[in-house]
């Protein structure tokens, strides 16, 4: 076993930027949204001004998160010495001071969740968390690389163990999960030398290089201040007009570039290169900056600008363009070669389609280029030339169905197309082959969405349906995707209903993982295994089908099993009160500790 100690300092308070990526990666608003959100904050009193560069805060701000941080976490928490931030951002203005909870003293989060909402109230509650965070004491802790000897094999485990919470008590900034290299590591429990550990699962891991993952809102934010490129005050409406514009669409939480997108590139590039390159923008930026502060003047800039001194300028450009940009050339966008012809995506009034001589086909809006192979392109083109395929009449209706192959893919279709009327229509499920759709398939796919029954906890009806992301299962505001082995035909209520109660699956692919931090025994009251997990926003405790975050300032180490209890029966109680499953009342043992704890409000685990 190795050991290696480490000091975690705390994140800068938030600017706009880091504002936006961190209510991006955690709570899942764009940017767009997140700055509505602080504006609506903004004009109620609750925070400073959210259009910021500068990580400076006021003597106000500091003497109200230290006197915080002293009465709330004990002063073992507090920074030895007052934290000064900088930024290192080329040409930041710095007008304002970060964004930080207004006033004198910090309105708390509950209290603006009751005036303002719940989406009003976690942006808040991340802006309030930052502040205090900066202010504490640096995390202490080991980073630790296991060995365990099992029977005929060695098993790796790596991570690390925190000794001393410090500002990770307030807030944990969150990291990327669509950037491999930003994974988070797991948190393990202390361990030394010859102990004897459970395992519970070995995986085998095959580490590969991997190409970068697509932006996110957030990511892209964090790119362009790194490049210059925009100011606070412009980023969200940046990234909103590539979105409306659809140069982008997303794809979960990536940004996913169009084909519209790389033919307006391959346009820019070939005649209008200057205006393309990174730090043109950046240059640009600069020079509105020198008009502003009265050291250039706008006429002479705009003169340069259009008319060209030392290089081309705009008229220039836009003249050349005319005579020699072909738009057969700038709206192709070659796939690959089939039977001696090159096979393209153009792009055409009504959106992107193959062209192969006289053969069209529509390529749906949300195909990434990366993903049109040459073998999928000519499938669709064959599908494409296929004549609509009578399935026979419905068995209920007496309406005639169809196998079609439109803009968007294969789908089946109940009766024809009358004015004033739209028939009816289900897209084949993903993996579906054409040849192995027959009428009774056909009726199934057009019987969806599909209630299955009341939710035997909540008794809201459960559905299965096939949604533009694929097959799904909903229950009230609960929705997971169905595993590859489950189909929205075929899956039971029974089914549903375990595949809701797992944890939401996030980022590539998979849930985020969660490490066990402390086995807390059988809670007696309901006869269930509880556990001490290390979740997204910190500690929680589960039994499995309650979940409850550790109050604040409780350590996750020496909270007793009795206050875990506590806090899971104050949970289901709230569950309970929302119109859930009744909450069984577990008994009181020990004084006082624990039912303060009781008292204090839990939330989910998100």
């Amino acid at each position: 076993m190795e050991h290696k100690p480490f000091t975690q300092r705390p994140a800068a308070p938030f600017v706009t930027s880091t504002l936006q990526v961190e209510a991006n990666s955690k709570l899942r608003y764009s940017a767009k949204r997140t700055m509505q959100v602080a504006q609506q904050l903004y004009e109620n009193g609750y925070i400073t001004y959210m259009r910021t560069d500068s990580m400076s805060l006021s003597d106000q701000a500091i003497r109200a998160a230290r006197t915080l941080i002293e009465r709330e976490y004990g002063s073992q928490f507090l920074s030895p010495g007052v934290r000064h931030y900088e930024t290192k951002v080329k040409n930041a203005q710095e007008a304002h001071e970060a964004i930080r909870p207004a006033g004198e003293s910090f309105t708390s989060p509950e209290a603006v969740f009751a005036q303002m909402g719940a989406e009003a109230g976690k942006l808040y509650d991340l802006i309030y968390k930052r502040t205090v965070a900066c202010q504490m004491a640096d995390a202490r802790g080991t980073n630790t690389v296991v060995m365990v000897n099992a029977a005929d094999a060695t098993l790796r485990a790596s991570g690390k163990t925190i000794e001393f919470a410090g500002f990770l008590k307030a807030y944990e900034e969150e990291h990327d999960e669509d950037d491999p290299a930003a994974e988070k590591e797991a948190v393990l429990p202390p361990l030394a030398s010859g102990d004897g550990l459970r395992t519970d699962k070995a995986e085998p891991l095959e580490r590969a290089t991997q190409p970068p993952n697509r932006f996110t809102e957030g990511s892209l934010i964090k790119e362009l201040e790194r490049l210059g490129i925009g100011r606070p005050s412009t980023w969200a409406s940046i990234v909103e007009l590539v979105l409306s514009r659809s140069y982008a669409f997303k794809k979960g939480n990536a940004l996913v570039p169009t084909f519209t997108a790389m033919g307006v590139v391959g346009l820019l590039e070939q005649h209008f290169r200057n205006y393309l390159d990174y730090q043109y923008t950046a240059r640009l930026e600069d020079d509105l900056d020198a008009i502003s502060r009265g050291e250039s003047l706008s006429h002479d800039y705009l003169h340069d600008f259009y008319h060209g001194e030392h290089e081309d300028g705009l008229r220039m450009l836009v003249t050349k363009g005319e005579r020699e940009i072909d738009p057969r050339i700038i709206n192709g966008l070659p796939i690959g070669e089939h039977n001696g012809k090159i096979i393209e995506v153009r792009i055409g009034r009504y959106g992107p389609f193959l062209s192969d001589g006289e053969r069209r086909a529509g390529v749906p809006d949300d195909t990434p280029p990366d993903e049109l192979t040459i073998e999928k392109a000519i499938d669709m083109l064959e599908n494409a030339s296929k004549e609509p395929e009578s399935l026979g009449l419905h068995p209920e209706t007496g309406e005639p169905v169809y196998l079609k192959v439109g803009r968007y893919g294969p789908y089946v279709q109940l009766g024809d197309a009358r004015e004033g009327s739209k028939p009816k229509m289900a897209s084949l499920i993903a993996g579906t082959e054409l040849k192995d759709v027959d009428l009774a398939h056909a009726v199934q796919l057009l019987s969806l969405p599909k209630n299955l029954g009341p939710h035997p906890e909540t008794g809201e009806k459960v559905i299965a349906a096939n949604g533009r992301f694929g097959p799904y299962v909903q229950s009230g505001t609960e929705t997971r995707s169905l595993p590859a082995d489950k189909s929205p035909i075929a899956v039971t209520l029974e089914q549903a209903v375990e595949i809701l109660k797992q944890p939401r699956l996030r980022g590539k692919g998979g849930a985020r993982s969660q490490t066990t931090l402390r086995e807390l025994g059988v809670n007696p009251a309901t006869g269930k295994a509880v556990k001490m997990l290390s979740g997204r926003y910190g500690p929680y405790v589960t039994d499995g089908e309650v979940n409850a975050s550790l109050s604040r300032g409780s350590d996750p180490m020496t909270i007793t099993p009795e206050q875990c209890y506590e806090l899971l029966a104050a949970r289901a109680q709230q569950i309970a009160d929302q119109g859930g499953p009744k909450a069984k009342k577990a008994a009181r043992k020990g004084g006082g500790a624990a039912k303060k704890t009781a008292r204090k409000k839990a939330t989910v685990e998100a």
